[in-house]
């Protein structure tokens, strides 16, 4: 069975750093890409980053140069890592199994919880 679980999320002043967890089960890292998304309040989910299933990273300009999306095959976990935080960071974070080209963030439709990230001071 197809599952992703998101984790480490938390709240932290502008200008910290976090780093959020995806745990996978019922497929393989080196056969899929993995795409991180952001919903903030009231606004439509987005793609934000993506690693496909070479390796290949994609970042959306907003947090380009902030985030860095890496994963561990072995450990089935795809982590985003989240510095020089910005309160319009703040919202829920899903990561879902995307298919295809990575950045076009294409999904199952499938969501996990989500893990709730806030920057405030």
């Amino acid at each position: 069975q197809v599952q992703v679980v998101e984790s480490g999320g938390g709240s932290v002043q502008p200008g910290g750093s976090l780093r959020l967890t995806c745990t996978i089960s019922g497929f393989n890292l080196d056969d899929s890409g993995i795409g991180w998304f952001h919903q903030a309040s009231d606004k439509e989910r987005e793609g934000i980053s993506c690693i496909s299933s070479g390796a290949t990273t994609f970042y959306a300009g907003s947090v380009k140069g902030r985030f860095t999306i890496s994963r561990d095959i072995a450990k089935k976990v795809v982590y985003l890592e989240m510095t020089d935080l910005k309160p319009e960071d703040t919202g829920v974070y899903y990561c879902a199994r995307v298919f295809g080209y990575c950045p076009a963030y294409v999904t199952s439709g499938s969501w996990g919880q989500g893990t709730q990230v806030t920057v405030s001071s």
